[in-house]
């Protein structure tokens, strides 16, 4: 309350354990560009916890718990997203000491260890697991559940302990998650963007990212995207600052990836 008035609320669903993406001390990048939007909004932030797995969506944006979500893909089915404030791709991750990998094609893949992530309890495949199954990269390959062991932090972050323990000799992971990461590991790691970036037509490893909010509620999606605009070099310094692989080259004034 502030001079008798109300102060506009925010309403945002995010995962309390998953950085670099968001957390519940307000962590993670997410975090601090929704703080951005709720500055140019004039708005205070009151965050929902769900561990975002399967069915997040369903209890907390469309169940109408809260009114945005950050970090989904642009685009996506169900709901209305604003421009993309970002494009990454997988990356493969190495130790410095280890294997040099530019290409799902690379010969040494068939006999370095990789680790890759898994989905869901019946272990559904992320884009690189398929790219390796294509080409029958099978028997070398670790999965790691992406959701992991929620009591322990960060629970993606898994593959990445376990390659610097030397458990595995390569991880395929998402950009934002390596890049983080492998600036917070004991031992050097080296991220590189994965080729081909579209392995066949059905088979993207890029992604541009954007915020979501309901189907029906334009008028905030044009507030959050006009606020992504103006701040646009915070935006920028922000993913910087959290090492986010780009593939974008800094989005440009209006806001789209070129």
């Amino acid at each position: 309350m502030v001079g008798g008035v109300q102060a506009r609320e925010l309403r945002v669903c995010a995962d309390p354990n998953n950085l670099p993406f968001s957390n519940e001390a307000g962590e993670g990048f997410e975090n601090k560009l929704v703080s951005l939007i709720a500055e140019e909004l004039g708005a205070e932030v009151r965050y929902t916890w769900w561990a975002q797995r399967r069915g997040f969506l369903r209890n907390t944006l469309k169940a109408e718990v809260c009114d945005l979500v950050p970090g989904l893909p642009a685009n996506l089915e169900g709901v209305r997203t604003t421009a993309p404030y970002y494009r990454s791709s997988y990356v493969f991750v190495t130790r410095a000491d280890g294997p040099g990998v530019q290409s799902f094609n690379d010969p040494v893949l068939r006999q370095a260890k990789i680790g890759v992530h898994l989905i869901g309890d019946d272990g559904s495949n992320t884009p690189p697991a398929h790219a390796l199954g294509r080409r029958g990269i099978v028997e070398n390959v670790r999965g790691f559940m992406i959701y992991g062991d929620y009591s322990d932090p960060n629970p993606p972050a898994r593959i990445l302990d376990a390659l610097a323990k030397r458990e595995i000799d390569v991880a395929i992971v998402w950009g934002p998650l390596g890049g983080y990461f492998a600036q917070h590991e004991s031992e050097p790691l080296k991220v590189t963007p994965v080729r081909p970036i579209f392995d066949g037509p059905q088979l993207p490893m890029v992604f541009d990212i954007s915020m979501a909010v309901r189907k029906e509620d334009e008028a905030l999606r044009q507030e959050i995207d006009a606020a992504l605009i103006r701040r646009r070099a915070d935006v920028d310094a922000i993913l910087t600052a959290y090492h986010v692989p780009r593939l974008d080259g800094g989005l440009k004034q209006a806001g789209r990836v070129p």
